[in-house]
């Protein structure tokens, strides 16, 4: 089996917002590796991280320090030898100074781009919205801008799609020279987004620049494994952690990060795959990645 037939895995080890007093996600630079560590030793060879505050009582907050952003990439560095950083620059508004500045000091081989404005929505039950009503605001020039900072400091952009229009207009990134050899990420499950439909995935694996690697993000709770089957049946890369979801496929909620990276594994040997390692990772994904400045 080549490389390029293994699956890459992914872990999303932490998340933005979720609040460590409720649900079992790290904080700490000392809990990311631990929680990075057990993923890597179940498959993960690529940790998808986000930056929280360390004040007390503020973990739930996402942190753009970069001295936070150091020790946390090196104590999962390591933690984990030879594993892949893949820093997040999700960011409300203009400006992108903090992600910029975190990304300029943890020289992440991977950053991922947001690459495309969303609604951002949830409803509850009770007809109320779950959170104000907000725009994930990502347009054409933030876009080009966290780009450029990524070409500056060496690392390859990961194409964060919430919807189908998001996936086509990577494609016109192309063709307008703002972006070569795409790599995608259907994110599926955001209430206003694509659903974690399995049936509609092969439609959007067709609609991506072809030979391009993808995978799936599937937001939501033990519904989300069939995705994560069929995506593994259909070729994509595969990616799972406490940021996107707490259960495992059974309906039981996960320990950790370990948990459920063991049971994306799972879906993968189902499928006649093997796992790639890290090496085997950047020899698929990063072959095309650009010289730091």
């Amino acid at each position: 089996m080549s490389s390029n037939d293994k699956a890459i895995v992914t872990c999303a080890i932490t998340g933005v917002l979720t609040n460590p007093q409720q649900h079992p996600v790290p904080v700490t630079a000392e809990e990311m590796a631990a929680s990075a560590k057990e993923a890597f030793d179940a498959g993960a060879s690529i940790m998808h991280v986000h930056f929280r505050r360390q004040e007390p009582g503020m973990g739930h907050m996402p942190s753009w320090e970069p001295d936070v952003a150091e020790a946390m990439c090196t104590a999962i560095r390591e933690a984990c030898p030879g594993v892949i950083i893949n820093m997040s620059t999700g960011v409300l508004g203009s400006d992108v100074s903090g992600p910029v500045a975190c990304m300029e000091r943890v020289r992440p081989e991977i950053s991922a781009c947001n690459a495309g404005t969303l609604n951002y929505l949830k409803a509850r039950r009770n007809g109320q919205w779950a959170w104000p009503p907000m725009v994930f605001d990502n347009p054409v020039k933030k876009v080009q801008t966290m780009l450029d900072a990524m070409t500056e400091n060496g690392s390859v952009p990961e194409f964060e799609c919430f919807d189908v229009g998001i996936i086509r207009s990577v494609g016109m990134y192309v063709d307008t020279g703002m972006a070569s050899h795409p790599d995608y990420n259907f994110v599926m499950g955001v209430a206003s987004g694509m659903p974690a439909d399995p049936e509609l995935l092969p439609l959007l694996v067709g609609y991506r620049r072809p030979e391009s690697p993808w995978q799936v993000t599937a937001i939501g709770r033990a519904d989300v494994w069939p995705l994560h089957q069929k995506a593994a049946e259909l070729g994509g890369n595969l990616r799972t952690g406490v940021e996107d979801t707490f259960y495992l496929p059974d309906g039981e909620r996960a320990r950790g990060n370990g948990d459920l990276i063991e049971s994306l594994v799972t879906c993968a040997r189902q499928a006649g795959r093997e796992i790639a390692s890290p090496d085997e990772a950047r020899e698929t994904l990063l072959a095309h990645a650009p010289a730091a400045a």
